[in-house]
């Protein structure tokens, strides 16, 4: 089979690894579309998560069940499945209380084993979450990144209609400003400095000139836009913060004091991935819409670099193996 795997900082190689075999306790999928997400690009730049190498990267995928010797699981050969990107321990005191997203020994499927960036690839049956009948294929690889975003809607706890900042037109920023407004109505504007990525985020969500704000998304990973943020929002406000530092920010920790702002970390979902499975067949036409043309397996090393530049104008780049 055919495969893309990462061998350490810069390197990422597309090469024909034998097919997976299936060990007791996994299935085998074939894998019908993989998407790049932001972390599968910090970790070719910087390897800031890896756990071996060299690995096939790729936790946002779609695909078909090919083998299950698992009886009994409820998944059977020919079942349409998407992967949980978590992979937890299982016995920590956040494992015990479920809050799994918040494991104390946290990894990622395509970083603690092969993900989907190939033709087949096995996972664990915790990781497997069936797709909704109603939820078209091409649009099932959004999954993950939806339920992402609405993590970060449901840890922002924003009330109804507020006008709300976003900055940051990326995946998880664009689908959370796409929530923020089908979801609960509110007035949101965008801070995006890609023209085009605003431009198409636009034809979707119908964002507002600047206003006043007590809520704001942060999704950029970019120290100097919180503290922007944290400069102008409402005394009593609160921030969700989702994008990845590269760096650890410095903060003007005394204006979070004296005008109690909130800054609330949002890492990966709870059980929001499921959630968003049964909303996506409503936002079908937006998520085609932010979605590149699918690339082959053997694209895939241009495509990093062209992300990595920056150069995209669309918000989600699709493999189609």
């Amino acid at each position: 089979m055919k495969a893309v795997r990462l061998h350490g900082i810069g390197t990422l190689r597309v090469e024909q690894p034998d097919e997976p075999v299936t060990p007791d306790g996994w299935v085998r999928i074939r894998v019908v579309s993989a998407g790049i997400c932001g972390s599968d690009l910090h970790n070719f730049q910087q390897g800031r998560w890896f756990a071996w190498l060299p690995v096939t990267p790729g936790h946002e995928f779609f695909g078909v069940i090919e083998d299950n010797p698992n009886p009994g699981s409820g998944l059977a050969p020919g079942q349409r499945v998407v992967a949980d990107s978590r992979v937890w321990c299982g016995e920590c005191p956040a494992c015990q209380r479920e809050a799994y997203n918040l494991c104390e020994h946290l990894g990622f499927v395509g970083e603690v084993f092969d993900g989907g960036f190939a033709q087949y690839v096995v996972l664990p049956l915790k990781n497997v979450l069936p797709v909704p009948d109603d939820v078209p294929d091409d649009i099932a690889v959004l999954s993950e990144p939806l339920g992402v975003a609405l993590r970060v809607v449901n840890q922002l706890g924003v009330t109804e209609g507020a006008h709300v900042r976003v900055a940051g037109g990326g995946t998880i920023g664009g689908l959370a400003a796409l929530l923020l407004h089908r979801l609960k109505h509110c007035q949101v504007h965008l801070q995006e400095p890609n023209a085009e990525r605003y431009q198409l985020l636009s034809s979707l969500v119908p964002f507002e000139p600047a206003q006043p704000y007590a809520f704001a998304v942060e999704a950029t990973g970019k120290e100097a836009v919180l503290s922007t943020l944290i400069e102008n929002i409402a005394s009593g406000g609160r921030i969700a913060m989702v994008g990845i530092f590269h760096q650890t920010a410095q903060l003007d920790v005394n204006a979070l004091v004296e005008r109690e702002i909130t800054l609330v970390g949002c890492s990966v979902f709870q059980d929001e991935q499921r959630q968003a499975l049964d909303l996506m067949a409503s936002l079908a036409s937006e998520l085609r819409a932010i979605m590149a043309p699918p690339v082959p397996l053997e694209a895939v090393p241009d495509t990093y670099a062209q992300l990595v530049a920056g150069n995209s104008a669309w918000l989600k780049a699709v493999i189609m193996p």
